[in-house]
């Protein structure tokens, strides 16, 4: 392939990067993207659907057995895999190929580095799990590739090793999602979300779990809901060890991993699953050659421009510019961030900025039970310095969700800007939740005044009857 020159340049191709290369073709401009794994990225093969695949079942079986007069509900591990592996198409791109044809976007095959303003060297792909489609131009490391107007990064995150797993062959949220069996027994170290969705998943399909965490369980969500989903995970039989940490980690050539603990107990297990964060994917992506600092996150402006870059031709969308690592608020911004280069390439300034990146980020965490959140803590609301009332409610409470499970049980906590008079926040943890969070979220991104937000009357029996007790219990 000989050197190419494009309008945008995407390196990345997970949803970020595929819809920051859409909204840039649909606003005249031409787009090439670069991946060097599978069309379709992280979210597609490694975390969001074959996770939820898995975490479904478990709590289709779990919502059976809390209404009286339903039973025989049981998981059948085989067919969970089944499934799981279809949602994936095993591990085969050539669907998502289909769809950047589709769309008008070059696809270049190989790991993408910048080099040098505008410009974007292209060599062999590093091996990846998966199978890549056929499709889509091969690379070798002399190919190179021009932008004249922007070059956009939607690399997204690794996971983080924890040193003293590092040479016991520790699963990372990828093994966790792909694994073809259910280990016999499974450690897991870091109480965030993949540590909790995964204990949740893999106990329920018949693994004897073990999570361990340095401090709470799901420690950027208000405690209560740390709270329900420890005492979840404790009932599905999930042996939860808070505030102790891994202190050393061994294992012979094969057999189980012994972990040593700082309270001095020891856990042994067939497979360690490490869950302890993420980190950039910019450690060979040639920041240095735009002077910015190789590993680091990239700092964005609200039209998704990397700070500190010379003529502002180099954008970061996603998990990579860490305002919010979640696929949907990387859609978003890749939404703001494609029109943003179509915009400035025809000579206007963008119409729409990141409005919900730093404020009004909504977040379903898929445990037993659900805990779904947008917007700000009581913490986070006041450290902005807002005058705040916080409302809390049980959630059991209401005809809907007493319906919905015998014995519910579910909390929700409510943030008002006293001096706005609107939802700034909303935390919500029990069965079901995950569906009630949108809700909040056009509260929340709309700023509805309380007093008209009273005028939304909740359909009875839902679970949705929830807001009108949360109004109530503020006063109106």
């Amino acid at each position: 392939m000989a050197d190419e020159t494009y309008d945008v340049i995407v390196i990345g191709a997970g949803p970020t990067g595929e819809n920051v290369a859409a909204r840039a073709v649909r606003g005249g401009l031409t787009a090439a993207i670069v991946e060097s794994e599978l069309v379709g990225g992280e979210c597609s093969y490694w975390a969001c659907m074959p996770s939820k695949a898995l975490l479904r079942p478990v709590t289709v079986v779990s919502e059976a057995g809390a209404v009286q007069g339903v039973a025989g509900a049981r998981i059948e591990v085989a067919g969970v895999l089944k499934r799981r592996d279809s949602f994936t198409h095993d591990w085969k791109d050539d669907g998502q190929v289909e769809w950047l044809h589709g769309a008008k976007i070059d696809l270049v095959r190989g790991h993408g580095r910048l080099a040098g303003e505008r410009t974007v060297s292209v060599g062999d792909p590093v091996s990846s799990e998966g199978t890549v489609s056929s499709e889509g131009t091969a690379t070798s490391e002399s190919t190179v590739l021009h932008a004249r107007h922007a070059v956009a990064v939607a690399t997204g995150t690794d996971a983080v090793v924890l040193p003293a797993l590092a040479d016991v062959r520790p699963w990372t949220s990828r093994e966790a999602t792909s694994a073809q069996s259910a280990p016999g027994r499974l450690a897991i170290v870091g109480g965030g979300v993949v540590g909790c969705e995964m204990a949740a998943a893999w106990s329920g399909l018949g693994s004897r779990v073990t999570l361990i965490s340095a401090g709470g369980l799901l420690d950027r969500v208000p405690s209560f809901a740390g709270d329900l989903v420890a005492a979840g995970l404790r009932d599905a039989g999930v042996d939860v060890r808070l505030r102790t940490s891994v202190q050393t980690a061994t294992r012979a050539a094969t057999g189980p991993v012994t972990l040593t603990l700082t309270d001095g107990t020891s856990v042994e297990a067939d497979e360690v699953l490490s869950a302890v964060g993420r980190s950039p994917r910019t450690t060979d992506l040639g920041l240095d050659t735009v002077g910015l600092r190789p590993g680091s996150w990239l700092p964005v402006d609200d039209t998704l421009r990397v700070d500190g870059v010379d003529g502002g031709w180099l954008y970061a969308a996603g998990d990579v510019n860490h305002l919010a690592l979640l696929t949907h608020m990387g859609k978003y911004q890749a939404r703001i961030c494609g029109d943003a280069i179509a915009a400035r390439a025809a000579g206007r300034e963008p119409a729409v900025r990141d409005l919900a990146s730093r404020s009004w980020v909504p977040q379903v965490i898929f445990t037993v039970p659900e805990v779904a959140s947008v917007g700000l803590t009581a913490e986070q609301a006041s450290q902005a310095r807002l005058r705040v009332r916080v409302v809390e409610y049980d959630i059991g409470n209401v005809a809907g969700a007493s319906l919905y499970a015998d014995g519910y049980q579910g909390r929700a906590q409510m943030v008002v800007d006293e001096d706005r008079q609107v939802v700034v926040g909303l935390t919500l943890a029990g069965p079901g939740v995950g569906e009630l969070i949108h809700s909040a979220t056009i509260a929340v991104a709309g700023e509805v005044p309380l007093s008209r937000l009273w005028h939304a009357v909740p359909s009875y029996p839902t679970i949705s009857e929830l807001w009108l007790r949360l109004l109530e219990t503020y006063g109106l």
